[in-house]
């Protein structure tokens, strides 16, 4: 069922405490840990407690949580001493959506190109 968790998600795995990741922040409905294949000196994921399969369903269905998703990316970056990052959503396997657990990247560290990533 929507929004609950998943036992073949890895981030929702994640969330529980089943596997370990390096969290850098946990919010009270969010958390954010670097990416274990990072494609910027910081790359980091903020993912929902709850489980959707992308932000455009998260935010269908519980908007107040995919408000905080950005706020907590935000502060995610902040607390790297990010004063420019990149947010991205990828939305489906075409995009390159390996996870289907709603995240955003938060991407920094050094300049990035212009365009997409």
């Amino acid at each position: 069922m929507a929004g609950e968790p998943q036992a073949d998600c890895v981030f929702c795995k994640i969330v529980s405490g089943d596997i370990p990741a390096t969290v850098v922040r946990r919010g009270g409905r969010t958390l954010a840990f670097r990416d274990i294949n990072p494609q910027a000196p910081t790359h980091l994921l903020v993912v929902p407690h709850v489980h959707y399969a992308n932000a455009a369903e998260l935010a269908a269905a519980e908007p107040e949580i995919a408000a905080e998703l950005l706020v907590e990316a935000g502060e995610a970056a902040k607390g790297e001493g990010l004063e420019s990052y990149r947010l991205i959503f990828n939305t489906g396997a075409d995009s390159g959506q390996t996870v289907f657990h709603a995240h955003v990247h938060v991407l920094g560290g050094r300049k990035l190109a212009e365009g997409l990533v």
